[in-house]
């Protein structure tokens, strides 16, 4: 029997390490707070503002369109730095964003905001994953991967419980000024916490610092031609998900693709770039399965069930730690099964719990139960993504890798709340919401459980099987029963 069998997991992690995941957690709660404001009061603002349904879901959009730039910037900024600057930046960038949506006068101005809150949240999903995981023993990585995501959640389920109180008194903008909090946190994680463990021994004492986007701008023509690419991207992306791109959405989205697959090309390499793509391909179908729900749920309940602010902020609480509860089940499942099959596994058994959740108009208390369940399966998962994608990438460009990766697929969750809203124009928005759901898990669970990117990134770079987060360990199982360090 080896010594960590002989000890209780938990006495495995010093109390160092607890100090920095509580520390990357609050961040996640305030980040988690933050992004789900717009979504409980959406249905206010469309009021305010005479929005339709889906030019208001375009809101929610709003956020994940510079969430590719500012997870490679700031993910650049922590494999070249430190993990512990970029979370600190990422901090300040959303919470000022979320205080100034509380200041908007019209559709722009409140989408301009939403703009700023997406560079911030992608810099804190990069920065804050990769400083966890690589402070935490190698073997427990799953755990401290859940841990930290289920911070999102509880920051909903806090967000949640301000709307019944705030909105009814004072309106929608106090819920948005209120988010500026944040930043006091980002001052106590600067003086409180020491760098990340992996990045400190492997990258802060060499003497060249990493570059990740130095591929991007090797010579005067390809930096002049990525830059290009760069805006070109952002700006189609903007016009996709506001009206002034009306009649001219698929050439655009097309462009938009076509500049983020470049980009993933050249990162990658000739080696890499499979792998790369075929990661963003997942995370983009993650998020089109999962933020339908995360998204229209409140309009949902208010809409379609007519309930009361204090109804939805009930059926919210059970959705919250439905999630929460999800995350860390995921990170013991992960560590018990191996990252790639408790995902697949798990949202397997979500399948079960899509169309009951909807098919309940009666009853908050069961609605609230079987959305426990379907957010603690589908969504609780994705308390070890962090986990599942970085493990293919190396510690020196982890944290770009990471972040461009994610936040490029999280694109998918600028398309959800948007096809979502279009499918309830021909249906009612709970089947919408359902089918959205139930076909594009199928199609997480082939692409995770059949292992697609690894086997894609393969074909080009056979050597690629390593988990860089569990050194000398394959991928596709669960991590080996290390000796505490």
């Amino acid at each position: 029997m080896t010594e960590a069998a002989k000890v209780p997991w938990y006495r495995e992690v010093a109390p160092g390490q607890w100090k920095s995941l509580f520390a990357a957690w609050i961040g996640y709660l305030l980040d988690g707070f933050d992004f789900v404001l717009i979504t409980l009061v959406l249905t206010e603002i469309a009021d305010e503002f005479d929005l339709s349904t889906a030019s208001a879901a375009s809101l929610v959009s709003g956020a994940f369109i510079t969430r590719w730039l500012g997870g490679a910037v700031l993910g650049a900024l922590g494999d070249r730095y430190g993990r512990k600057a970029a979370m600190i930046v990422s901090i300040l960038l959303y919470s000022l964003g979320t205080f100034a949506c509380g200041f908007a006068w019209n559709y722009i101005s409140l989408f301009t905001a939403r703009l700023v809150i997406g560079m911030g949240m992608a810099g804190e999903y990069s920065a804050s994953a990769t400083y966890v995981l690589e402070s935490w023993p190698a073997r427990l990585r799953n755990r401290a991967s859940g841990f930290l995501i289920s911070g999102y959640s509880g920051g909903t389920i806090i967000a949640s419980e301000l709307y019944k109180w705030v909105v009814p008194h004072w309106g929608w903008r106090w819920m948005f000024w209120i988010g500026v909090l944040p930043v006091l946190v980002a001052l106590w994680v600067r003086r409180a916490l020491p760098e990340a463990g992996d990045w400190h021994e492997e990258v802060a004492a060499a003497r060249a610092r990493p570059n990740p986007f130095r591929p991007l701008f090797a010579g005067r023509t390809r930096a002049s031609v990525n830059t290009a690419l760069a805006v070109a991207a952002s700006a189609a992306l903007f016009l996709v998900f506001t009206p002034a791109g009306a009649g001219w959405r698929w050439p655009l989205s097309a462009l938009a693709a076509g500049c983020l697959l470049a980009f993933a090309a050249q990162l990658g390499g000739r080696r890499r770039w499979p792998l790369y793509v075929s990661l963003m391909c997942t995370v983009f179908c993650a998020f089109l399965y999962s933020w339908p729900i995360q998204a229209l749920l409140p309009t949902y309940l208010k809409e379609q069930l007519d309930y009361t602010p204090s109804e939805v902020t009930d059926v919210m609480f059970y959705a919250g730690f439905g999630t929460m509860a999800g995350c860390w089940l995921a990170g013991f499942v992960g560590d018990w099964l191996g990252t790639r099959r408790a995902y697949a596994v798990t949202l397997l058994a979500s399948l079960a719990f899509v169309f009951p959740v909807f098919a309940v108009q009666d009853s908050l208390v069961g609605l609230g139960v079987l959305l426990f369940f379907l957010l603690a399966l589908s969504q609780g998962i994705s308390g070890i993504l962090p986990k599942y994608i970085a493990g293919h990438f190396p510690t020196g460009s982890r944290a770009a890798s990471l972040g461009f990766v994610y936040n490029t697929g999280a694109l998918g969750g600028a398309v959800a709340p948007v096809l979502g809203a279009h499918l309830a124009e021909g249906m009612s928005l709970g089947r919408a919401l359902a089918v959205l759901t139930f076909g594009l898990t199928l199609v997480v669970i082939v692409l995770v459980g059949a292992d697609v990117p690894r086997r894609l990134g393969r074909l080009t770079d056979p050597e690629g099987d390593e988990d860089h987060l569990v050194p000398g360990h394959p991928l596709t199982v669960a991590g080996p029963d290390l000796k505490k360090t």
